[in-house]
């Protein structure tokens, strides 16, 4: 008997600590406003990008679509969140932002509400991407945006890369395939 309460306890207190370091505690609104709970994306391999519209790397926008459609059938999405942060490169609304990604790029992978991803007002879910204390992996600084975080099928981080890390590079691709 003893052993069981021993065993039940150290399982509960291990998935308590395996759901903290998890992305899929995390809700947060869609392009169109309307909450997601990140944990509808239990099983797959997760990008997390920061973009904006008017960025010297907006033109990631052509080839993280090629990147979804490669392998989203495997088990992989890209999560793309607008952030207003750098130089104001994404001044735009929601409704701009999805509009303008559609149109010029063929989006299709699905699109969040415009967050803060440095600063006072950072969104929490960047706070835990950041902080190595919410991620049990790395502290990071997002230096731009196009940043990209890649987090494996349990929703936990595996890896950072850096803006102008290329989207359909070895470093990224090799990662991705990885964990699918």
């Amino acid at each position: 008997m003893k052993s069981t309460v021993l065993f039940l306890a150290t399982l509960f207190i291990t998935s308590m600590m395996t759901s903290d370091n998890s992305v899929h505690k995390f809700t947060m609104k869609n392009i169109e406003g309307e909450d997601v709970s990140l944990s509808e994306y239990k099983g797959k391999a997760i990008l997390i990008v920061n973009v904006a519209s008017k960025c010297g790397y907006t033109s990631q926008y052509e080839d993280l679509q090629k990147l979804y459609e490669r392998y989203a059938d495997k088990g992989f999405v890209i999560l793309g969140f607008p952030a207003n942060n750098f130089m104001g490169q994404e001044p735009g609304t929601n409704a701009e932002i999805q509009s303008f990604c559609k149109k010029n790029y063929g989006v299709t992978f699905p699109m969040f509400s415009k967050i803060s991803v440095k600063g006072n007002d950072m969104a929490d879910l960047y706070k835990f991407l950041t902080d190595e204390d919410q991620n049990g992996v790395m502290n990071t600084k997002v230096k731009w945006n196009f940043q990209k975080y890649l987090l494996d099928k349990n929703g936990k981080l595996v890896a950072k890369f850096a803006p102008g890390d290329k989207p359909l590079g070895d470093d990224i691709t090799s990662a991705i395939e990885e964990l699918l």
